[in-house]
């Protein structure tokens, strides 16, 4: 088998499909855009769900990619050898088109003649029927006229797809593949793709939706679709004769670096590893989200929250084995420029920002902990005080671990306060022999959470209070965002506002100062739709309708299922639940007063009405 380096499997997996009459349709944002409920691209296969279930797509029937995913259930486990926040998934996909006997034998051409891979020690697995559903042996019989040994293909019972809670939507079985990472079978009696050893791993999987969910179980389809998903990490590493991601070129730059500054070779200890890959993987997710097409930064809510919790997370891990805030910066400019610069270019045309933002947040961080620390041992050595009073006041009282506890609201307290991660306050606590109620930190951040809820409406519309000045300047935040967007680019959205009786505030994403002229023509633009006396409407719906009917929005996943709807003309259509004007002529005449920075990345505007 021959070894690629990761551009090289990209190219070929893009090349392989291509040849095939597929349409390469570039990868999507990794960032949710809320139609999916979910809050990132989970799935390679996510950003095409709307054209397996029927939708004509504009490229046409025979796609593909490399598409980035981000999952987050599994952040706790990063620190191993294969586990990931951001991933790559090689992605193919018929909408009506060709079916199983087409595809059965490009996925087997493309393993075994573009990849090398052995054909007899390729594992398949087909569905094992059902009541409703007889076994697949159409695949089977297609497999082994592909040259698959009978004995390594096996019918299970779990390989079959559907939209759970769902009816009238495509299902049907799947073909996994599997490839063993060592020729030497484990000890055990019958060492296959079911052995706990872990020897057989699963590199890909081909759905073949054939049939259609009812209420009186399935029905055929008859427009039958293929989505197909390959695991790029998994499978570089098969190529590679690695069975650890970060042995691969995808992370071999980071590695070095860090074992050039610690001295300490990767795998040499495993503690240092293990902080080594959380510091890796981190901070590629970071920037990936940074960079991404509707990029991120830092913040206490959402998305921004799960970036933020990555980046600490990698800023003490890299503070913990000896590694400084440089070092964090030059491992991510290895990503955006040695790792990533040809298959995602955004990257390098954003690697000042993105490095820039980076640091911002470090610095930020790094007080939090400085603070957050000082707290922390006086609550620490509060208990320590504690253990010592009752040992000299009952010499025959037991310390048990009860004692040893920093309660929950203590935990939250410093959260909330001095911005200190629960989970540095946890980690801490174990190094000086403490535990923390987590029970307890739940309440209190329920609680927390049950008194921001009440006060959301107020909150997201950015008011103080809703009098009549501050109606027209919430309508008139709608029109300063459109207007942004025509002249600084689709690119600018809102990122926070705040609104009195006297002014408006209003933070945006912008990579520059904006110069007088922009600053003009976004006044004009502004002020020419209030001359227009355009009629300000109001519209219920549901909040996946709104988001395909374009509606602006932030956070949707904090929405409820219905929404409202405000649109202003041609000029303006979001999602709200603040208070506004009939009519724009209502407004006056808007005057920007200030335009500076307000982080990095994001610049903020003070404005008027006359």
């Amino acid at each position: 088998m021959e070894k690629l380096t990761s551009k090289q499997l990209r190219e070929k997996w893009i090349k392989f499909y291509e040849s095939k009459g597929h349409k390469n349709i570039g990868a999507v944002s990794l960032i949710g855009d809320g139609t999916t409920g979910v809050m990132f691209n989970v799935a390679g296969m996510q950003p095409l769900m709307p054209y397996l279930l029927g939708a004509k797509h504009k490229d046409g029937t025979r796609l593909c990619n490399v598409q980035g995913c981000m999952r987050t259930v599994d952040i706790e486990e990063v620190g191993d050898h294969c586990h990931h926040t951001f991933f790559e998934m090689l992605g193919n996909w018929s909408l009506g088109d060709y079916f199983k006997k087409e595809k059965t034998a490009w996925t087997i051409e493309f393993l075994t003649k573009v990849l090398g891979f052995d054909i007899n020690k390729i594992c398949s697995t087909v569905f094992a029927g059902n009541k409703d559903v007889p076994r697949d042996d159409e695949t089977a019989e297609l497999l082994i006229k592909n040259g698959i040994k009978k004995e390594n293909i096996y019918y299970l019972d779990d390989n079959w797809w559907d939209l759970e809670g769902t009816l009238y939507t495509p299902c049907g079985p799947d073909n996994e593949w599997f490839y063993p990472v060592s020729d030497i079978p484990c000890q055990r009696e019958n060492c296959d793709i079911n052995c706990p050893c872990g020897r057989y791993v699963e590199i890909g999987n081909d759905v073949y939706m054939q049939y259609q969910k009812t209420e009186e179980g399935v029905a055929p389809l008859k427009s039958k679709n293929v989505d197909t998903g390959f695991g790029f990490e998994r499978l570089l590493c098969m190529i590679n004769g690695v069975t650890d991601n970060y042995k691969t070129d995808l992370f071999s730059g980071v590695i070095s670096h860090m074992e050039k500054r610690l001295g300490v070779k990767y795998l040499e200890n495993e503690d240092i590893t293990r902080s080594m890959r959380i510091i890796a993987d981190h901070m590629r997710t970071a920037v990936m989200l940074i960079g991404d097409q509707n990029g991120i930064l830092p913040s206490n809510v959402g998305a921004g929250y799960i970036l933020r919790r990555l980046l600490r997370r990698a800023i003490r891990h890299a503070r913990k084995i000896g590694l400084e805030g440089s070092d964090l910066l030059e491992i991510a400019n290895i990503f955006i420029c040695k790792v990533y610069d040809e298959a995602y270019p955004l990257l390098v045309e954003k690697k000042d920002y993105i490095l820039s933002s980076i640091q911002a947040e470090a610095d930020k961080f790094l007080k939090t902990i400085e603070t957050g620390t000082k707290e922390f041992e006086k609550l620490a050595s509060g208990i320590d005080r504690k253990l010592e009073f009752l040992k000299k006041s009952n010499p025959e009282y037991t310390i048990t671990e009860k004692d040893k506890v920093i309660s929950g609201k203590a935990a939250f307290r410093l959260y909330e306060t001095y911005g200190f991660p629960i989970e540095m306050t946890v980690e801490m606590a174990k190094e000086r022999g403490l535990s923390v109620d987590l029970e307890g930190y739940e309440v209190a951040l329920k609680e927390h959470q049950e008194l921001a809820r009440q006060s959301s409406t107020i909150a997201k519309s950015g008011l103080a209070t809703s009098g009549e000045m501050e109606t027209k300047y919430h309508t008139a935040t709608h029109l300063l965002n459109a207007a942004l967007k025509k002249v600084v680019g689709e690119k600018s959205h809102q990122m926070g506002s705040n609104i009195t009786a006297e002014r408006l505030r209003f933070d945006f994403a912008c990579d520059h100062k904006l110069t007088d002229d922009e600053i003009k023509r976004v006044e004009d633009i502004v002020n020419g739709w209030i001359k227009e006396g355009i009629s300000v409407t109001r519209e219920e719906m549901k909040k996946e309708d709104a988001v395909k009917a374009g509606a602006e929005h932030q956070f949707i996943e904090r929405y409820p299922d219905i929404v409202s709807v405000y649109t202003i003309g041609s000029a303006s259509k979001e999602i709200c639940t603040g208070p506004h004007v009939k009519n724009t002529s209502e407004l006056g005449v808007f005057k920007i007063k200030k335009e500076e920075a307000s982080s990095s990345g994001v610049r903020r505007i003070k404005a008027i009405l006359q």
